[in-house]
């Protein structure tokens, strides 16, 4: 490695907890004595519950996952031995019999497709799409029943093999001979997690009362023992939660009264944790808040139903995180795509019930760092948070002072998103200043992001403030991010927005000749075009008149950049580069107003 290597590693390890080291260091171990085969090992790590009798979750608790599944396509695509997950589709078994039969082959391996397709393929959420079919003796709501003319015998809806319960059992024994316990993306604790959950509440539906039951519920337990001993504290924040989540609903499913009482009493410490005073979570990523408020919320659900009662502390939580997410949410009703950002389905976002958008200009949300100022037609949420917590970097983009707008609720200003967690240029661009509303010096970025999901020196926000007076709402603050350039400079933003306008002043301070360039990410089908000191951006709102100022001479050039619209997926969307290679101290103006 080399020395500038050396050195954004140290820089990155010494934020880390002592501790985060030593469980990495164990939990590495313990997967190579699974994946080696060592009996010992194996007979201790996989000790769960005892199998023999689950008490199973209550009838009336349906989590939110089974929401985003209920569609017709994904059964019958499983039934033709293919899966779409993040938007690709790719055929596992595509050998052998139509129905159950053909999946005897399957490749569970998928070793061509990247890395979070896998991980998606073994949390099986996608079985809850044969969970919520009706069983084959029950008809359809289109089909007549036994008593009614036109009627036939139960279960002839479906051809042999192909009902869910046993297509479902034909999968299942595929994974089980395939995937060895402890090895591979499969036996991650994320993936495992996610897939013990789903196991705990399809087992009702779909393996109760049918020749795997037994074989299904030691599986369970297996999965119990291996995640009550490879708990991902040397990561924490949501997959640590998720981590607990699962160990949950095993414990009641099995019945298992210690294994629950132990796992709510680490919740209870991650909950004060990871949930800030303002309600935000401490990753600071709108789509991973959502994640871990759906985990709480089931948690709380099923914990209720099952008549455990509700854990100190939980509740309030919830309803706080409800709160914050009211707030962050755009004109549109969408979460905004900051830090590791990604659509959430509208059914989700639904049930997770955020709260009302209290009246007035200014709303802030000191803990986390944003602020969303309304004035007009204006929208703004403006991002002056830290860029991660100090010992978890791997949702952290370095888009330190930037910010989202909208115009009479159209999409004005955008965040690019992620479209990919793989390694490489993408995720690279993806995650730097120059992908973000914000400035850029030398070309580099305010937050030292690398590989996939490191960080070394961080962004330290200064000197923030909001007020809301006179029609007029200011925003502001400073950071250091570039402290390691010459000079020492300094990145001081102030937003001003009042009904005509929205004002964003930029003063970078310090020393020395530096390259200084502000991008402007405009959202995909907005159209720009050049004028004398700026442009004109047509949008479904209208015109919008972008005039900008500077201390020095400065160029404003019209681009592209990818924008994500998923996981894998990204479409071209026009940007602003503002360029100016000056003396500092130097100070840009860029005011954007409506001139339609």
């Amino acid at each position: 490695m080399s020395v500038a290597g050396l050195g954004r590693l140290s820089r990155t390890v010494t934020k880390l907890r002592p501790a985060q080291a030593g469980q990495r260091v164990r939990l590495r171990a313990q997967r190579a004595a699974l994946e080696r085969g060592m009996p010992l090992a194996a007979r201790w790590l996989l000790a769960g519950p005892d199998p023999a009798s689950p008490a199973g979750w209550p009838a009336g608790f349906t989590p939110l996952d089974a929401l985003l599944w209920r569609d017709e396509r994904t059964g019958q695509e499983l039934r033709t031995g293919k899966l779409t997950l993040l938007g690709a589709s790719r055929v596992i078994a595509a050998d052998g019999a139509d129905g159950a039969g053909r999946w005897a082959g399957a490749d569970w391996q998928a070793a061509d497709e990247p890395l979070l397709w896998r991980f998606h393929l073994h949390y099986w959420d996608w079985a809850w799409a044969l969970a919520s079919e009706p069983r084959a003796s029950e008809p359809r709501a289109s089909e007549p029943r036994a008593s009614e003319p036109g009627a036939s015998e139960p279960g002839a809806s479906e051809p042999p093999g192909t009902d869910a319960r046993t297509v479902f059992d034909a999968i299942w024994r595929s994974w089980r001979a395939a995937v060895a316990p402890g090895g591979g993306p499969a036996w991650h604790p994320y993936p495992a997690s996610l897939r013990a959950w789903s196991f705990c509440g399809i087992y009702r539906d779909l393996v109760q009362g049918g020749p795997s039951e037994a074989a299904f519920a030691a599986s369970l337990s297996a999965h119990a023992g291996f995640l009550r001993r490879n708990l991902e504290t040397d990561v924490g924040g949501n997959h640590l939660i998720k981590n607990m989540k699962a160990l949950i609903g095993l414990a009641v499913f099995f019945g298992d009264d210690a294994l629950l009482g132990g796992t709510l009493r680490r919740l209870r410490r991650q909950i004060a944790i990871q949930v800030l005073p303002d309600g935000g979570h401490y990753e600071r990523a709108p789509a991973y808040h959502c994640q871990v408020l759906g985990d709480l919320i089931d948690i709380a659900e099923l914990l209720r139903l099952a008549g455990h009662g509700t854990p100190a502390g939980l509740p309030e939580a919830i309803a706080a995180m409800r709160r914050w997410l009211g707030r962050v949410l755009s004109p549109r009703g969408e979460v905004p795509l900051l830090n590791d950002g990604f659509p959430v389905p509208a059914e989700l976002l639904a049930a997770l019930a955020p709260g009302p958008v209290p009246d007035g200009q200014l709303h802030l949300l000191p803990g986390t760092g944003l602020a969303r100022a309304t004035a007009g037609g204006w929208h703004v949420l403006a991002d002056f948070g830290p860029p991660c917590p100090r010992d978890l970097p791997a949702h952290a983009h370095a888009d330190t002072l930037g910010c989202v707008v909208h115009l009479d609720a159209v999409p004005l200003l955008i965040d690019t998103g992620t479209s990919s967690y793989e390694p490489g240029p993408v995720r690279a661009y993806q995650r730097s200043t120059a992908a973000h509303n914000t400035v850029e010096l030398d070309d580099g970025d305010s937050t030292e992001v690398w590989g996939a999901f490191r960080a070394g020196r961080r962004a330290r926000v200064r000197a923030a403030s909001a007020v809301a007076a006179d029609g007029t709402v200011t925003i502001e603050a400073a950071h250091d991010g570039y402290r390691n350039l010459p000079g020492r400079p300094v990145h001081h933003r102030r937003w001003s927005v009042d009904p005509r306008e929205m004002r964003v002043d930029d003063t970078v301070s310090g020393r020395g000749r530096h390259r200084v360039t502000v991008h402007w990410h405009l959202a995909p089908g907005t159209v720009g075009r050049l004028v004398k000191r700026g442009a004109v951006i047509s949008t479904a709102a209208g015109d919008v008149g972008v005039t900008v100022y500077a201390s020095s001479e400065l160029t404003v050039e019209a681009g592209t950049a990818q924008v994500s619209t998923g996981f894998g997926q990204t479409v071209a969307a026009p940007v602003l580069v503002c360029r100016l290679y000056t003396e500092l101290p130097v100070r840009i103006s860029t005011v954007w107003r409506s001139i339609s």
